[in-house]
């Protein structure tokens, strides 16, 4: 690949498209969160009902994001990461849409199910479209807007729930995916792909990535990386009232707690990304923000004890929680040509589609031990912190990586 094809500024199509259709994926994402309790009444639910239906649709949208993460992986290596990227950004617009207009529960479920499978594909093969077409030195730059994009799209879900009615917000959603359809097509193509296109018979292959010990335990290694991103948001801000509640704490609102994490997600998927261009290290930079993020956790914690700001917790650890640019981008230089997305979109998305594995984790701890909620919720802290802070040690530095290679 010569140098010269490559975009030296981020501020090209290809960061442009994937940088708004993840803006879109997070806002769709969070959207289900803001706005399920109302939602979900207005179809007539109530009480323990509502919050089980709640559960239910949850667990359908995270499995359609977990078997979303394998099928768009494999078809961006094996088909181009165009078609996987407006694959998956046309069937989350079209289910974001008809979720406007849902009027039972099943039909909810299975929308919601649809909406995962899209959603699934978003991250994954925009971040490598966009660290296969720009320049060494430069494709970090792509990826901290794409990233900061994605986070300011979560921040405008909690914005929306205060002045805009569930289907409106969703039909928007929807239709705004599709005006990002329309902007470019499968001209996108990366090189990268088109060179191997002829050359590699191995590709999005789950017996290739397992077949090497040591490139099994670095997928497994990044998954756990990723995974306390998604422990902050989807426990500890999620159950801020609950929490808040048993420490006697008054006053405590989600939205505001949801909305300085997702803007200190923002603010640190920007400073991080640069200081590791600046830096001219992921490595480094991955460790400092998820020792200042496991931190930020305790001092969380510690507010809760003590009736501090739950507010400004909230925000430090989304800051923290930041690396997720500098982390994405790393995943994707960590693996060949071959295999690059199929191991970038599962990663994404079992790292989200943990917090499935998380509740029933912390439910485990609090009955077994016989703790409280927010002892259940630490310990589950510690546990994930504890494999992430670990599996950094198994992932290589990757800044200045030529990604134009592949998997034996």
């Amino acid at each position: 690949m010569e140098q010269g094809k490559l975009h030296t500024s981020p501020f090209n199509l290809a960061v442009l498209v994937a940088g708004l259709g993840f803006f879109i994926d997070a806002f769709d994402l969070f959207l289900f969160n803001v706005y399920r309790v109302p939602s979900l009444q207005e179809l007539g639910f109530s009480g323990t009902e509502l919050t089980h239906k709640g559960e239910m649709l949850l667990s359908f949208q995270m499995a359609g994001m977990m078997l979303g993460g394998i099928i768009s992986g494999i078809l961006a290596d094996k088909k181009g990461r165009a078609i996987a990227l407006y694959g998956s950004i046309a069937l989350y617009s079209f289910a974001n849409i008809a979720n406007a207009f849902v009027y039972d529960i099943n039909t909810y479920a299975v929308i919601r199910f649809l909406a995962g499978l899209g959603l699934a594909g978003e991250l994954g093969a925009g971040v490598t479209l966009v660290a296969e077409s720009m320049s060494i030195e430069r494709r970090g730059y792509g990826t901290i807007l794409v990233a900061t994009l994605g986070a300011l799209g979560a921040v405008s879900a909690g914005l929306a729930g205060d002045f805009m009615p569930w289907r409106y917000a969703f039909f928007a959603a929807g239709i705004v995916g599709l005006l990002i359809l329309i902007l470019r097509m499968k001209s996108m193509e990366t090189s990268f792909f088109k060179e191997d296109k002829n050359r590699v018979s191995t590709k999005g292959s789950f017996r290739l990535l397992f077949a090497n010990k040591k490139r099994a335990f670095k997928y497994l290694a990044c998954i756990m990386i990723g995974i306390p991103i998604w422990y902050s948001v989807g426990i500890l801000i999620t159950l801020s009232p609950e929490l808040a509640k048993e420490n006697h704490l008054s006053g405590i609102k989600l939205s505001a707690c949801f909305i300085l994490f997702q803007v200190g997600i923002a603010s640190g998927d920007l400073i991080s990304g640069i200081l590791s261009q600046v830096f001219k290290s992921r490595k480094k930079i991955l460790l400092s923000f998820m020792l200042f993020a496991s931190l930020a956790t305790g001092f969380h914690f510690f507010n809760l004890s003590h009736a501090g700001n739950l507010i400004l917790s909230s925000f430090l650890m989304g800051f923290g929680c930041g690396y997720l640019s500098v982390f994405v981008t790393s995943t994707s230089e960590q693996f060949g040509t071959n295999l690059r997305v199929t191991i970038t979109a599962t990663v994404t998305n079992f790292m989200r589609g943990a917090v499935v594995l998380l509740i029933p984790l912390h439910q485990f701890i609090e009955s077994f031990f016989n703790t409280n909620l927010t002892q259940g919720v630490a310990i589950t802290g510690i546990i994930v912190w504890s494999l992430a802070l670990l599996s950094i040690v198994l992932i290589h530095e990757t800044f200045g990586k030529n990604l134009n290679f592949i998997e034996e």
